[in-house]
């Protein structure tokens, strides 16, 4: 896992620890964040295409399961966008 300076708290950390959760997790006044930046931009854009499915970025379902379907249905349609722009 990576994260940012705001993460930077022992209870984090610990968390991880205790999930087996490998972390980078950039430390206040000593690291810079920017070197978080080539894994955080992997992240940031695909936030971006699922945020392009209105329903989603919204978020008008309360129900968790049919949210949950709807994001899967949501990373289906962009794999399947992005292996016909492949082949």
């Amino acid at each position: 896992m990576h994260a940012d300076k705001a993460y930077d708290h022992r209870r984090c950390r610990q968390a991880c620890l205790r999930r087996g959760i490998r972390h980078r997790i950039a430390r206040r006044g000593i690291e810079s964040s920017q070197r978080l930046g080539k894994y955080r931009s992997v992240i940031e854009r695909t936030f971006a295409w699922i945020n392009r499915f209105r329903r989603l970025a919204i978020r008008y379902e309360r129900r968790l399961d049919i949210h949950h379907a709807l994001t899967a249905l949501a990373c289906s349609l962009i794999c399947l966008n992005t292996l016909q722009k492949r082949f």
